[in-house]
């Protein structure tokens, strides 16, 4: 069957029922539970052996769970093996067949897979012209840049129209421009198929450009899943604030008493806005970096003081590490400075863009989102 020009397939949806991994006694993925809808773009967010990469080959067949169901439309197959699945993997890594030129590598699955030649060509030549790699069919893998030699990667796991594609870090090794411009292409380039998108990142900014659902993982558990923006804006626990923040949402221990909250850095916040309905008891406050300023930005913003730590210069920006009654805070400042080291600086803490978090580590209370030409800060 056809559609618009392209195969028609089948839609699956894919749950994953309290799925648990073991190895040698030590957990990798602990009681994970999902359900991932057709056509979806999903985001795997999480730091290094958070358990991404397991996951995705539990979700693939590549691996069996130690315990847990995987159901395709309802269906059990957790064991089935991966032949017989209707997925492709993606990896970091460039793994391309080097004595074979662009065209035979993307179309190699279609061979194994017994489809027609002319079928094979227009597929091929069509997914190639997806990835702007259609001018490099002739070329060997060697003969490419790094990021076409992805693109070709990609295309070979594009070309089969699987129901499950599972993107592990596929952008990490490239540079700069490169994650950028696949970045803005990759979800554009898969929006209008049925297929169900996996893709693992460490990197929290990239989740909010890929958008989608996002999934956080910390140590083999997922902490939070729903919409990117969503989880972004109101991060269900301290856990999934921290990850999903880059440098790591700053923290400080607070109590709420006489009408007011008192920081464990000996500052006070006044109860109001978004915060008024906290009663008595103790909070962590979370604030992001770039929520801190060295320049007040109101008339409530909490004026603090502390000791320069280390200052990355990243080019456009610049990451001033604060030390200040034994709190350390990341402020993020547009622009390249240079403080000193060990040298006093004086910076704001603005109330409207604190997060409380309960005892528990549970969200409470979170900013309301600020929208800046269009887009939500």
């Amino acid at each position: 069957h056809r559609e618009n020009g392209r195969r028609k397939q089948w839609k699956m949806t894919l749950t994953l029922e309290n799925i648990s991994k073991t190895v040698g006694g030590e957990s990798h993925i602990d009681d994970v539970s999902m359900t991932l809808e057709p056509g979806s773009f999903n985001v795997l967010l999480g730091r290094t052996l958070a358990g991404k990469t397991t996951l995705m080959r539990i979700m693939a067949g590549l691996e069996p769970p130690s315990s847990g169901r995987i159901l395709v439309d309802n269906v059990d197959v957790t064991g089935m093996a991966v032949q017989k699945r209707n997925v492709a993997m993606v990896y970091q890594q460039f793994i391309n067949y080097p004595s074979m030129n662009v065209y035979d590598n993307i179309a190699s699955p279609l061979k194994l897979q017994g489809v027609a030649k002319a079928e094979i060509d227009k597929r091929v030549r069509s997914t190639a012209e997806l990835m702007h790699i259609e001018h490099l069919l002739d070329r060997l893998p060697q003969e490419l840049s790094g990021g076409q030699q992805q693109r070709t990667a990609m295309a070979r796991a594009m070309v089969k129209d699987c129901k499950l594609l599972l993107l592990d870090e596929p952008l990490v090794n490239l540079d700069y421009k490169l994650r950028e411009e696949l970045r803005e292409e990759i979800p554009n380039l898969l929006a209008e198929r049925d297929t169900i998108v996996v893709y693992a990142t460490t990197e929290p900014m990239e989740a909010l450009l890929l958008g989608g659902k996002c999934a956080v993982m910390h140590e083999g558990r997922m902490t939070q899943f729903g919409p990117t923006t969503e989880v972004y804006h109101n991060p269900a626990s301290v856990k999934t604030g921290l990850i999903f923040s880059d440098p790591p949402i700053n923290l400080v221990e607070a109590e709420v008493r006489d009408g007011a909250i008192f920081m464990k850095s000996g500052h006070q916040v006044p109860l109001k806005g978004h915060l008024a309905n906290l009663s008595n008891g103790d909070y962590t406050l979370g604030i992001r970096a770039n929520h801190l300023s060295v320049d007040p930005t109101g008339d409530d913003t909490i004026a603090m003081q502390g000791q320069v730590e280390l200052a990355e210069i990243t080019g456009s920006e610049t990451f001033v590490h604060v030390h200040f009654n034994d709190v350390s805070w990341v402020i993020q400042e547009e622009g390249v400075h240079n403080p000193r080291l060990g040298e006093a600086t004086q910076f704001y803490v603005d109330p409207t863009r604190l997060f409380a978090f309960d005892a528990n580590g549970a969200l409470v209370a979170a900013p309301p989102v600020e929208i800046s030409n269009g887009k939500a800060a």
